[in-house]
C-alpha cells in the first residue's frame, strides 16, 4: 500500500469539508432530551463530519481571563503532549507527558487517514515524551525551582497514582507500581507490572 499523496490527501480534505457542511442541519436539539430522544437518521459517509480544534499555544504574554483580583502565569512550557496532572500529599506536581505507542500498523488505508488527522490536532512535535515530569514550587511563588523527570521510558502512559507509599501508573499496555517515598525527584527503580493490557499490535485502552 503506498502512502497517500499530498493531491489525495488535499481531495480528502475536501471531501470532508463537503460533507461537514452537508450535516449541518438545523433540528430541535430539545426533542433529543429525555427518555425517549428523537434521534437523526444515522447516515453513511466516506469520511465523517469533524470539527477539528486548532492547536494555539499561548503567545508572548498572553494569559487565559480569570476573575478580578485572580493570576494565572503558566507553571511550566515546552512538555510534549502533557495528558494528565497528579499533585502529590507535599505539594510536588507531576506531569504525565504522553504520545500514541504507534504500535498499530500503517500499511492500511485507514491508518494512514488518523495518523493524518492526528497530526493536525496534535501538532506534531518530536520532543522527549512518554514519561512522568516532576515540577515543584517549594516557595508557592508559582515558579519551580526543580524541574526533574520523575519516571522515563515509558509506554504511552495515561494516568497516574500515589497510594500509601506506591506509585500506580497507567500505560498503555500495563499497569505498573513503582516505590516511592516523599520527596523524591525522580524513580529509577523498575515497575512491577501489575497487569498486562491489551496495547497491541492496536491501541485498545
Amino acid at each position: 500500500m503506498l502512502p497517500l499523496r499530498p493531491a489525495a490527501l488535499a481531495l480528502a480534505a475536501a471531501s470532508m469539508l463537503a460533507l461537514a457542511a452537508c450535516n449541518e442541519e438545523d433540528f430541535d436539539t430539545g426533542s433529543q432530551i429525555g427518555a425517549n430522544p428523537v434521534l437523526p437518521e444515522p447516515q453513511q459517509y466516506l469520511f465523517p463530519p469533524m470539527h477539528l480544534a486548532s492547536v494555539v499555544g499561548w503567545k508572548q504574554g498572553e494569559a487565559p481571563t480569570v476573575a478580578k483580583g485572580l493570576k494565572i502565569e503558566a507553571l511550566a512550557t515546552g512538555l510534549e503532549h502533557p495528558r494528565s496532572l497528579s499533585v502529590l500529599p507535599n505539594g510536588d506536581v507531576l506531569v504525565v507527558e504522553s504520545k500514541p505507542p504507534g504500535v498499530e500498523p500503517i500499511r492500511r488505508p485507514k491508518s494512514i487517514v488518523t495518523g493524518w488527522i492526528e497530526s493536525l490536532v496534535t501538532g506534531g512535535g518530536d520532543l522527549p515524551s512518554n514519561r512522568i515530569t516532576l515540577l515543584r514550587d517549594a516557595d508557592g511563588d508559582g515558579k519551580p525551582e526543580t524541574r526533574s523527570i520523575f519516571i522515563d521510558h515509558l509506554s504511552s502512559p495515561f494516568g497516574v497514582a500515589l497510594v500509601g507509599g506506591e506509585l500506580y501508573v497507567a500505560n498503555t499496555d500495563a499497569i505498573l507500581r513503582f516505590p516511592y517515598h516523599t520527596g523524591d525527584t525522580s524513580i529509577t527503580a523498575p515497575g512491577t507490572v501489575l497487569t498486562p493490557l491489551p496495547g497491541g499490535p492496536i491501541d485498545h485502552h
